[in-house]
């Protein structure tokens, strides 16, 4: 089975982008307006970004991105053949000299980033874009032929894999390596009870724990990479620093300044982010006040 789906993906690799492009129209065409794929999804979590737009505006923005959505898929593909020079092309960094400067003193770096196209894209070419042993965490998919094809795919240019399930547990042998650790720090945590929680475009929302604790443990400086378009199929990163030193911040300072700089990076490009994800599957309760990290004291509830 996986040499079947390998072989045929890897001959559709093969195609010039500008066919694959249209390919991919066709098939946002399809999954907006015929299918609908998780349309009411996209279009209520606009709503919750978005109150104060009208609704011509949202369906706007959900056009776009059924377009980025299905590119994303059809990027990723083409990675399966793609060289070097396609990468380093593709994918450029404003300001590596933040990546420089903190290898140069020795430290290593998490990076805390977002579901923001195309993530894909940035993890094939980040490693041939510094000097640190590049580690991505993912989640294990139930499917071993498409897992196998995805491990794969992203380790095609020494790109370091760590099953989020285990992942205390295989980072060890790179414990004293000087590695950049890649964390998606959006998704939407396993329970709302081992959260911090906190408001996100202005609604109470929960965030996992661990790229913070993990980073204020160890004192790693923490990056938010600013991914964004500068035109089709063409991406480029802002490196922000969000903490030199973690480890001197109260508890919860590190998740509210990533939150910030991830609802701004999502508001310059709205089109951009995953909105087919159920970002917002956890109502907010009173039980769960004692996870309440905003600055302010008091919890939505009182």
């Amino acid at each position: 089975m996986y040499y079947i789906v390998y072989g045929f993906l890897y001959l559709l690799s093969l195609l010039p982008m500008w066919l694959l492009y249209g390919v991919s129209d066709g098939i946002a065409l399809l999954l907006y307006a015929v299918i609908r794929y998780r349309r009411g999804v996209v279009l209520g979590n606009l709503r919750i970004a978005f109150p104060e737009m009208t609704d011509a505006g949202r369906l706007r923005i959900a056009k776009r991105f059924y377009r980025n959505f299905t590119d994303n898929f059809i990027e990723t593909i083409k990675l399966l053949s793609a060289s070097e020079r396609f990468l380093r092309k593709r994918f450029v960094i404003d300001n590596p000299e933040v990546f420089d400067d903190f290898y140069n003193q020795g430290r290593k770096i998490q990076l805390h980033m977002g579901h923001i196209f195309n993530w894909e894209v940035a993890n094939l070419a980040m490693p041939l874009l510094t000097p640190y042993t590049f580690i991505v965490v993912y989640m294990p998919v139930e499917n071993k032929a498409f897992e196998r094809l995805f491990l794969h795919l992203r380790g095609r240019t020494g790109t370091v894999l760590l099953p989020a399930t285990k992942m205390q547990r295989s980072i060890i042998p790179y414990r004293n390596t000087q590695y950049m650790l890649a964390l998606v720090a959006d998704q939407a945590p396993g329970g709302p009870e081992h959260s911090y929680w906190l408001n996100f475009f202005g609604r109470p929302t929960p965030f996992v724990r661990g790229p913070e604790r993990g980073a204020r443990i160890a004192d790693i400086p923490v990056v938010f990479p600013r991914v964004y378009k500068s035109r089709r199929g063409y991406y480029r990163a802002e490196l922000i620093t969000i903490a030199e030193h973690p480890a001197e911040l109260p508890e919860g300072e590190l998740t509210r300044r990533y939150r910030q700089l991830l609802e701004e990076s999502i508001r310059k490009e709205p089109d951009s982010w995953l909105w087919s994800h159920k970002r917002w599957k956890f109502t907010w309760t009173p039980g769960f006040s004692p996870y309440w990290i905003e600055q302010e004291s008091f919890a939505p509830s009182e």
